[in-house]
């Protein structure tokens, strides 16, 4: 399992790449991924193209990257979501928090 970020150059745009499972074990290198970065993005992508399989942790995790964005006014994208994951997170009524594609 790994989760790499990758900042846009100008610093307001990062997009989180989660490979492997997503669950309580990647808690620390989730939040790394957005808490270190030299600057605050306005716009976060969650990537799940290579994410196999979530769990309740995963979404709690979610929830706290909304909160650190600026809950309500957060931009945040969750992306490539496989037909399992995008099932999750529609059961999770996430696509009342986050825009999911």
């Amino acid at each position: 399992m790994a989760i790499t970020s990758k900042q846009s150059n100008d610093g307001n745009q990062v997009t989180i790449f989660i490979q492997g499972r997503f669950d309580f074990s990647s808690h620390q290198e989730f939040r790394a991924a957005y808490e270190k970065l030299p600057k605050t993005p306005t716009h976060i992508r969650v990537d799940l193209q290579e994410t196999t399989y979530l769990d309740s942790s995963a979404l709690g995790m979610l929830l706290l990257l909304r909160d650190y964005a600026g809950g309500d006014k957060a931009d945040i994208e969750i992306v490539n979501c496989s037909s399992d994951v995008k099932k999750i997170l529609t059961i999770s009524n996430f696509e009342q928090l986050f825009t999911i594609h």
